[in-house]
């Protein structure tokens, strides 16, 4: 699509039928459609609130730039007339590379348009030392592109999910003494834009990791919520309005920082992060003579090695729930959104846990949010990485995440 001026729009009109306003209302279309599936025309124009024409006008023209693709026509049950031609995103139409940085692995995929992951390659290491990091992440990203072949040139950038402060917090880890001091001086996504001609974006690693969800999962039925990941240290991410928020310092959302509490309101040492991350499973699970990578698969919940969760859930589930009543009384949520990269049933046994925990509080004054079960898991940050760039040049840009309207 051609650079066209755009303005912004009021709260109450999604699209706008001026004529000055091709190009905005081109991503208006994109964005539902992304957001809802394939839509038939009249469809589109009633989630967007453009005139059938305009949007008739923008589907053709979309089809034409090889970006929207008629599906089969579809009959709706009891309808009369012609059956409806669904309009879908085209998947080769675009693609984005999706890289993760993170404290135990790095994470390289390709995403085609229609957020299919089409290659992943991940090099996992007891931490990230930054000699040995770049010189892989960019083999890793030549052939990601290479992998695409001629869809190479409708690459729309690289977009790069990380920690803010990835030598942060290096007593955790088993690393030679100022391993990771060298990251405080690294600007990551300017080391990436070296490797590249193609456009670069960052987010932090779990903002990365919310974009998914709010785009590609939970996030499709829900305006307000906060969203944990449980990976090596816990963190999270948060929606207003259905909007990503990340904050003047892109660090909103950051529930791994929340100071833990002990009884009777006396303090406790350390953060949420000191309890509820997957490196403490990763401790115990080495510290019984286990490796440490069970913490993340289906060993973690298998008879064999479970006592070691349960004993970590302990402290997880009762921490997490403090600190997601703590949020609500702030901020009003609807949902909490936790996912991670751990074993789908212990994920699941830790959502239920914490609920039960929350049930012991006293509600008074405050909504209590409903705990729900992530969509994307393991590579949400890497996948959330991928979305930045594709956002960047095909989502409304006054209103990067725009939610579908209520029928």
């Amino acid at each position: 699509m051609s650079e066209r001026p755009a303005r912004k729009a009021s709260m109450h009109s999604v699209g706008s039928n001026q004529l000055g306003m091709r190009q905005f209302n081109e991503r208006i279309v994109l964005q539902a459609i992304r957001l809802n599936g394939a839509l038939p025309k009249a469809d589109v124009a009633r989630v967007t609130r453009l005139s059938m024409q305009t949007v008739s006008l923008i589907v053709d023209h979309l089809i034409e730039d090889g970006l929207l693709v008629k599906e089969p026509r579809s009959r709706v049950r009891g309808r009369i007339g012609q059956p409806s031609v669904p309009i879908s995103l085209r998947a080769d139409g675009a693609y984005s590379i999706g890289v993760k940085v993170g404290r135990r692995s790095l994470d390289v995929l390709s995403m085609d348009f229609a957020g299919k992951v089409r290659t992943r390659e991940t090099l996992e290491y007891p931490y990230p030392d930054p000699h040995t990091l770049f010189p892989a992440l960019e083999e890793r990203l030549a052939r990601a592109i290479d992998a695409l072949g001629e869809g190479a040139a409708k690459i729309a950038g690289i977009g790069v999910a990380a920690p803010l402060w990835l030598g942060g917090w290096r007593d955790f880890f088993d690393t030679p003494p100022d391993a990771l001091t060298a990251w405080n001086e690294i600007d990551i996504r300017a080391r990436i834009q070296a490797m590249t001609d193609l456009p670069v974006e960052f987010a932090k690693d779990t903002t990365a990791a919310c974009a998914a969800e709010l785009v590609m999962g939970q996030g499709r039925g829900l305006r307000n919520f906060l969203y944990v990941f449980i990976g090596t240290f816990i963190g999270g991410g948060l929606v207003i309005d259905g909007r990503l928020h990340a904050g003047p310092g892109g660090n909103a959302g950051a529930i791994g920082s929340l100071p833990l509490s002990g009884a009777n309101g006396q303090a406790r040492a350390g953060q949420l992060l000191n309890t509820a991350s997957v490196y403490v499973l990763e401790k115990a699970f080495a510290a019984a003579g286990a490796s440490p990578d069970a913490a993340h698969d289906e060993r973690a919940w298998s008879p064999q090695w479970r006592a070691l969760s349960e004993a970590w859930m302990r402290e997880t589930c009762p921490a997490l729930a403090m600190s997601v009543a703590s949020s609500s009384a702030l901020l009003d949520l609807e949902a909490i959104v936790i996912d991670g990269e751990i074993d789908r049933a212990l994920l699941r046994e830790v959502i239920r846990r914490t609920d039960d925990a929350l049930a012991a509080f006293d509600w008074q004054g405050m909504t209590r949010p409903r705990l729900v079960e992530g969509q994307i898991g393991p590579d949400a940050r890497a996948m959330g990485g991928a979305i930045l760039p594709l956002y960047a040049h095909f989502a409304p840009k006054h209103e990067l995440f725009l939610k579908p309207l209520e029928s």
